[in-house]
């Protein structure tokens, strides 16, 4: 591969910065979907307010999933510069449209407007997504899991930052959710302009001669190749639904902002990512994920009895753990095995760990909009509760049976990866 032609260490950082910016507008519309719930969906729809903005956050990532197939296989005709610059582009106009959403006429009009800008945020993730990893995967072919997991550290980086400017804005100054908001273009619009000044590399397809078409039919070439879908979509199950449910679920329940979590595991996740190379090479990429579902089950299934701060840190401790390797490790996993599949398979797989959200996402508001109409005997009864004892109760039963629902996923992916793993080693014998 040509290097001298590229400025290998200032790509990277962009990836980064990219990728840091998809954090930070994941983290900040999570931190502020309490807030945005509260101001523009409780006064008109409230029986049915957590199922709208569960189903309002996951057309991110309907966006996320859309443009992440939509530029996989194009990325190097499109050109990776140019698909990191329609990234930017999106942060910047994703945030503008939420922040214009509460000037529509009608509940219609102002959730549509909340939708459109969810949308073209995700656009700008899985544009991101589809142009970092394949660029990080040529600029080090050699230490793939390595660098895509320190890549994917700074993801929960961003989620850190994000959800500290949420509780800064909204807990402390008690700003309002559009200032909080208005953060995400500065990130993005900076990694834009840093990346008009630089040449991207080819993909490591490209590299190796493969064909356009060679490229799309690789997948279909290697029927291995689809296990790799199925398990994103229940990894993404695991890590990112409970991240985009946490505000929404906990802050009335356990005494503190649900995004006080959030924070936290993504501290855990930032540090532990840096030390992905070392395990993988001692246990392999699917030893390690069989490994890390254990902890994010029982962390998951503690969250749903959370009542308290010590008791949501414990239990978060152990999901961060198990979730902190998983979606990099997935990635670097798939692009060691079908170097032929190039940007495609990768993107393959993120899109099925994007529809994972957007499918179980607004599943968990509905199990949590039943489970509270259930325990307030109905909703008159619901609609009648007024903040106290008895409202943390009917939202805390809400949260318990939601969470439940999603510590299944992890003991699923146990067996999973634990035959692919064994699977692999009884071929290598």
């Amino acid at each position: 591969m040509e290097t001298k032609s590229y400025n290998r260490k200032a790509i990277f950082w962009i990836c980064v910065l990219a990728l840091f910016t998809a954090a930070l507008s994941f983290s900040i519309r999570t931190g502020a979907s309490g807030a945005i719930k509260a101001a523009l969906l409780d006064p008109a729809v409230p029986q049915h307010s957590g199922e709208m903005i569960a189903v309002a956050l996951g057309n991110s990532f309907l966006g996320f999933a859309l443009s992440l197939l939509v530029i996989s296989p194009l990325l190097d005709v499109f050109g990776a510069k140019r698909v990191i610059l329609f990234a930017s582009a999106c942060y910047i106009v994703g945030p503008a449209l939420i922040l214009l959403s509460p000037h529509m006429g009608g509940i219609d009009a102002v959730y549509g407007m909340l939708t459109i800008g969810m949308v073209i945020s995700g656009f700008g993730w899985g544009a991101t997504e589809a142009s970092i990893n394949p660029v990080t995967a040529a600029l080090y072919p050699n230490e793939k899991t390595k660098e895509l997991n320190i890549l994917h550290a700074w993801w929960p980086a961003g989620i850190v930052l994000g959800g500290l400017a949420s509780l800064l804005f909204l807990q402390q100054l008690h700003l309002g959710w559009q200032a909080v908001v208005a953060l995400i273009p500065i990130p993005g619009a900076l990694f834009g302009l840093w990346a008009l000044s630089q040449r991207f590399p080819k993909t490591e397809s490209t590299t190796l001669g493969v064909s356009f078409t060679e490229m799309l039919a690789e997948p279909f070439k290697r029927p291995s190749f689809w296990i790799f879908p199925a398990i994103m979509f229940l990894t993404a199950s695991a890590e990112l639904a409970p991240g985009s449910w946490v505000d929404v679920a906990l802050t009335q329940t356990v005494g503190m902002p649900g995004i006080v979590v959030l924070i936290y595991v993504s501290a855990i996740m930032f540090i532990m990512r840096h030390f992905a190379g070392a395990l993988e090479h001692r246990f392999s990429d699917m030893g390690l994920l069989c490994l890390c579902t254990v902890p994010a089950g029982i962390g998951l299934y503690l969250l749903s009895f959370a009542a308290s701060p010590l008791a949501a840190i414990a239990a978060a401790t152990l999901w961060a753990f198990g979730v902190c390797f998983m979606w990099p490790t997935m990635l670097a996993a798939v692009a060691r095995r079908y170097p032929r599949g190039g940007p495609w398979s990768i993107g393959i797989v993120g899109f099925a760990g994007a529809m994972a959200i957007y499918f179980v996402l607004p599943q968990i508001g509905k199990i949590y909009d039943a489970a509270k109409l259930e325990k307030a005997g109905g909703e008159a009864a619901y609609s009648a509760l007024r903040a106290g004892p008895e409202l943390q109760q009917v939202l805390a039963y809400a949260a318990k049976q939601s969470f439940q629902v999603i510590a299944l996923v992890p003991a699923v992916l146990f067996f999973i990866f634990g035959a692919v793993w064994l699977a692999e080693r009884k071929g290598k014998r």
